[in-house]
Formats: C-alpha cells, structure tokens, sequence
C-alpha cells in the first residue's frame, strides 16, 4: 500500500476493494501452510499428545502442531535422522546377490584391504560408488591412488573449496606419490600426522595438537577448534597465549610454538570432522566393493534405484555398455518389476517402462506367476485383469520391446492390439459369467495357445530407426540399440566429450557435440522470427540447446527430421541451468564425413601429409609429471600427425603448442584408449585440420 499510491484510493472510492484489503491484512503474517521436517522424529516417554497438539498430515503421518525449536523448549528430544539413497542402493543389491549367486555378503565385516577394490577407484571407475562419482573428485582419486581405508577417509575431507583453494590438496598428493617430501609441524606430531603425509586434514588432528604440543585437555582442544573455525578475534588470542604458555612445557620456545599456532589455525579452518568422513567413506568403500566383486547385481540395484531419472539411467545403461554387461530390454515373460540380473545380463523392469504403473505390473507378474509364459499378445489379453491394464499400458510393453518373446512384429502386434483386448474382454466377461466354452469342450485349451482369431494384420513393418524411436517414446532412452552407435569412434574425433562428462566438468566455453534431437520446441522472438529450443542426446545424457533465428533458419528441416546432428556452439552455466547456444548445427554423418575429407586432403602441413590431432589438456586438473607421462604415452605410437596441444586454464583462457617432429603420432583408437584410461576425461582428443 505504501509503494502504490492508487491503492488507497481505491480502498476509498470501491467498497469491495475495501473489504478485499481489509481481509489480506488480517491474513498477512499469518502461517501460510504447515510444512513438516525432512527429517525430525520427536521422542518421549510418554504418549505425544499429553505434551503438545498434534495433527495428521496429508500422508497420514503423526505431526506435532508445535515447530521444532518450541518442541525442545517444552522439553521433548528431537532427533534428525536422514535418509540416504545409497543404503537402500547396498540392501536390495544384497537381495540380488543372494538370490542370483547364493552368497551371503555382511557389508560389516569387508576386508578393507581389498586390492581389487583398489585398483577400481585407482582406474576411476566410480559411477554409482558414493559420494565418488563426480569428475571432480573421480579425477583427485586416480591421482592420490588410494591403497588403505584412510586415503578414502581423506579423499572424502580434502574435496572441498577450502582445503583445494588452499593447496592442501595438492600437499597431500604431492607428498603421498613423493613428489614432495614430508614435513611435520613438530617431531612429536609424527604419530598424528602420518596417515596423511603430515597435511592437517581433520578437526581432530587439530584438537590432539594442542593436547600433545600445549597439554590441553581434550574439551579444552574442542574449545579451541571451535574458535578458529569461527575466528574470533578475543578468543583466538586468548588461545595463542594459552597455546603459548602450554608448549613451554614441553620445551617449545615461544617463536617455535608461535608459528605453529598460526598454522593450525591455517589448517583449522578448512579442517573437515573425521568421524563424518570415516563414516562416509565406508559406505563409499562398500559401494566400490560390491561393483569390483559383483558389478552385473551392482549396476542392477544401481538403476533400480535411479529408475525415475532418465539422465541418470542412460548414464548408467553407457557405464554397463562399457563395461561389456548388456541391458535386456524389458520382457513380460522374464522382467520383474525392477532391474534383475539375468546370468551376466541386466533385465529391465516393468516398472521402469512410461505408463506402466505399480498396479498393473503386479497384475501382469501375478497372472505369470499363476500359469506359464505369456505365449501370444491375445493370450495376455485373456489372461491378465483388462480392468487393471488398459490399451495405453500395453502399446507402451510393446513399444519397449516387452512382447519380443512372444515372436510376433512390433508393428503387427499394434496393428493388432484393439482385436486383441476385445477378444481379451469378451474372455473374461464370459469367465466371469461362467459361459461355457465350446473350444475347451472340444479339448481345444481356451487360455493357452492360439484361438481362432487370433490373427495378427499384413501391417508395414517398423524401420529400426522407427523401432528405435518408439523404443525411447515408451522408455526415455534408447536400449536395443542406439542412432549413434556407428559414429562411435567419430565421436570421439570431431567432439570435447560426451554430455554427461561436459555438464560434471560446468565449464563455460566453446563445445562441439554430437547426438540426436527431442523435445523440439519452436518459439518467435519480439520481433517474430522463429527459433528452436531442443534437448541434444548422446548415450551418456542430454543437454539443452537453443538455435537462435538465425542459426535455426539454417537447420530447420535438420532438427525436424531423425538423424543424428552435430552442434558447434557455447555452453553457458548457470546456478540452476545449463545450455549450449548454438552457432552451427549439421548432420552427424555430414560433419564425419567433412573430417576425412579434411584427412585425406592435407592442409599445409610442412611435411605434405596434413594429418593433424589436437590435445585438450585442463591446466589446474594435470600435473608437471603427468604432462611428462602423456608425453611418454605419445611416443609410443609414433606416426605421421602433427600434435597441438590445447593448455585450457580456468578463466576461459587457452594457449596452445605445437609439438616437436619427435612427438608425431598415429592416432588409432587404441592411443585414444591408452590416453583416456590414463586421464580419463581430463585429456581429450580431435583430428582435425584446424
């Protein structure tokens, strides 16, 4: 009312305008709605409701009326306990590794020495392992190596903004590869300080360094920790004195116990809880063990659990692709409601196919588990409840690839579907109204086998690519098969990376991508020029991308057609979005073949043969000594192509080098294998003539 001057005038002039405002300022400050806590459980020992009001929410749960501060002011304990996804990740993998193997796996009792276990987090394969799977953090892990618990435990401190703003991050992996010798604050602090290479990682650390250099009590120490974490100024020197005083005794002169006070403090403030990492890194630790020692029942749970997010499924279905375990399509004869391990193989759940819900995937595994196997479309039409599964469920079965075992075409089976759930009602309803059935009196079986009518129309069948497409309409991804498969290589050429590795790494810049299009959208600008708005997909996740007037103009027909696409642009992050604006998009196999040509043709390379690869190294993630590792690498596969190598730093900037005659390479797949099992996504590769 203050800030629109023509709001009380019309609470003079209009009476309804009056009693409108009259109310809102009754209602203004009011509670708006009651929300309940994520994750507090209020106890006491005795019935709530004799304690304070409580009401039931719209889950039917138990609410207190009183909010958490006032529920400890009146004396009851509140505890948070939080959920974590990856517990129930740990238990339903158990399940699957008892049932398909028969063993009995107590995550209380791995041997946490685990070499194997090792060498998986060391290779960087860490997709599902908790709290691991973040480029970021799978990069610091291949470079610490860890070989015990507690480089885990401290994997898991050290990858913060302060600890790697600070350099003790790179203290750590310096010193634990020897590339920098080991230094203690003080001899007596070897004991403390040696399982993490005299780095001050932990809070803990922090507290029994005054206990040992200054003679503090432990409550004491954890005074002092909390001071400098929260830098009080009056309370951090009166702990210097202290500190000061305290190490006389043992002998430590006042500049000595000066400095390593102020390193402490250095240390204390990027100082992580140590019990909070163990804990963490346990989970983190059994996580890895199971995918190292039962990978298919690992990545089964796995996707289980991340079945409602698309993004992450198809990275999971890539993870599995690569490492040589295939995903089944889904199957009503054999396919559960979740992600099941079929021997080596993984078979899709019901549940996870789009407008399958709960209720009809416990009548269909119900109806199966009855008699046997689903033999035609019209004998699931008969058999299972039509009440429970209407016509929408079942063409998206179809679509997915769920009737496959029943032998007949995709496109005859849709073709034939409305035939089929006629015939399926008109069963029942008879059942149900105890008709007789001629056919079984004459010994023909009336719910197995073929009927006559049971015929299936002369229909057009699907192309693979159609098949391919409803294949994603009915699942959200491909899984039989996928558009891009025969550009895998080129892929790796003419692109920075997959998407998924592109969004882990959020770093704005120049890209270039290769995938197909969904979820076109077209808009007009102000000024009514058409754009195109569209989510660019590879086999390890999508992106959005936005093709501006004039780009568009340009590609239209390309993005309204199915074939795969390539797409030049600039990725542009966000706090909550990500994009690539794009400035060139053409088709996939048009920009491969663009490439050869290029190859074949030369370029004004000095020596005629014009082939060329160029290396794209992030500065602040690869170190001196693994530049000259790289370096070693190339030399094993000499060859005629000109190396550059692309030195990207952090604010957008990028040098590049071309390197000497003596580095000249054959680039192959297998150099490129060699390069990314070594640095992972941290080194990329394009042969180009550019």
């Amino acid at each position: 009312m203050k800030m629109e001057p023509r709001l009380p005038e019309l609470i003079k002039s209009d009476p309804r305008v009056k009693t409108l405002m009259d109310h809102a300022l009754r209602l203004e400050g009011l509670v708006r709605h009651a929300s309940t806590h994520a994750a507090g459980v209020v106890l006491s020992n005795l019935p709530l409701v004799d304690h304070c009001p409580l009401f039931v929410d719209k889950e039917g749960g138990i609410v207190t009326q009183y909010e958490m501060s006032w529920v400890e002011k009146i004396g009851l304990v509140k505890f948070d306990f939080l959920g974590l996804k990856t517990l129930t990740l740990l238990h339903d993998c158990l399940k699957l590794i008892e049932g398909t193997r028969g063993d009995q796996i107590d995550l209380n009792n791995l041997p946490l020495d685990d070499k194997k276990t090792y060498r998986t987090l060391c290779n960087g394969n860490t997709t599902g392992v908790f709290q691991l799977e973040s480029t970021g953090i799978r990069d610091m892990t291949v470079r610490i190596r860890p070989n015990c618990f507690e480089d885990l435990v401290a994997i898991l401190a050290l990858y913060r903004p302060g600890p790697l703003d600070s350099g003790m991050t790179e203290d750590y992996i310096k010193r634990k590869s020897g590339k920098e010798k080991i230094k203690y604050l003080h001899p007596l602090l070897e004991g403390i300080l040696k399982d993490t290479y005299g780095v001050i990682v932990y809070q803990e650390q922090v507290m029994q360094t005054a206990q040992i250099l200054a003679g503090y009590t432990m409550g004491d120490a954890d005074i002092l920790r909390r001071a400098m974490g929260k830098k009080d100024p009056e309370e951090m020197a009166a702990q210097r004195s202290r500190f000061v005083d305290g190490a006389k005794a043992k002998k430590i002169d006042n500049k000595r116990a000066t400095e390593i006070f102020d390193q402490m403090e250095t240390f204390a403030r990027y100082g992580f809880n140590k019990s909070h990492s163990a804990a963490y890194a346990l989970v983190s630790y059994q996580t890895a063990y199971l995918k190292t020692h039962y990978p298919v029942e690992f990545m089964a749970a796995l996707m289980t659990s991340e079945m409602g997010d698309t993004d992450k499924v198809i990275k999971n279905i890539a993870e599995c692709r690569e490492k040589g375990i295939v995903v089944l399509a889904p199957d009503v004869n054999e396919s559960l409601s979740d992600f099941t391990p079929v021997g080596d193989k993984i078979r899709f759940g019901l549940a996870g196919v789009k407008n399958v819900g709960e209720k009809a995937v416990e009548v269909i595994l119900k109806s199966r588990a009855a008699d046997e196997p689903f033999e035609s479309l019209f004998e699931f039409c008969r058999r299972v409840d039509m009440t429970a599964v209407n016509r929408r469920v079942i063409e998206s079965l179809i679509k997915s690839g769920a009737f496959d075992s029943t032998q007949a075409s995709r496109a005859r089976m849709v073709g034939a579907l409305d035939d089929a759930m006629k015939a399926g009602q008109a069963h029942q309803r008879d059942q149900a109204s105890n008709q007789i059935d001629i056919f079984a009196m004459l010994g023909t079986p009336s719910k197995g086998g073929k009927k006559p009518g049971d015929a299936y129309p002369q229909v057009a069948e699907w192309s693979s690519q159609e098949s391919l497409a409803f294949e994603k309409e009915a699942l959200g991804f491909y899984i039989s098969g996928h558009p891009l498969d025969k550009y895998d290589r080129a892929l790796k050429r003419i692109t920075n990376g997959t998407i998924a590795a592109l969004k882990e790494k959020a770093l704005s810049g120049e890209v270039r991508l290769g995938g197909v299009v969904s979820a076109l959208r077209l808009r007009n600008t102000k000024k009514g020029d058409r754009y195109g708005n569209f989510n660019l997909e590879d086999k390890s996740g999508f992106i959005e991308v936005l093709a501006w007037p004039e780009t568009y103009k340009k590609c239209a027909e390309l993005l309204g057609a199915d074939d795969p696409i390539y797409v030049k642009g600039k990725l542009e992050v966000g706090e909550d979005r990500m994009q690539v604006i794009a400035n060139e998009i053409t088709a996939l196999a048009e920009a491969v073949t663009n490439q050869k040509n290029n190859l074949a043709h030369g370029g004004g390379n000095a020596n005629g043969n014009g082939e060329k690869v160029h290396l794209y190294v992030r500065e602040s993630e690869v170190s001196a000594g693994e530049l000259t590792r790289l370096r070693d690498t190339l030399l094993d596969y000499p060859g005629p192509a000109t190396v550059f190598l692309h030195m990207l730093a952090s604010a957008n900037g990028e040098t590049v080098i071309e390197l000497p005659d003596q580095v000249r390479i054959a680039s192959s797949p297998e150099l490129e294998d060699t390069v990314e099992k070594l640095f992972g996504s941290r080194v990329s590769f394009q042969a180009l003539n550019s």
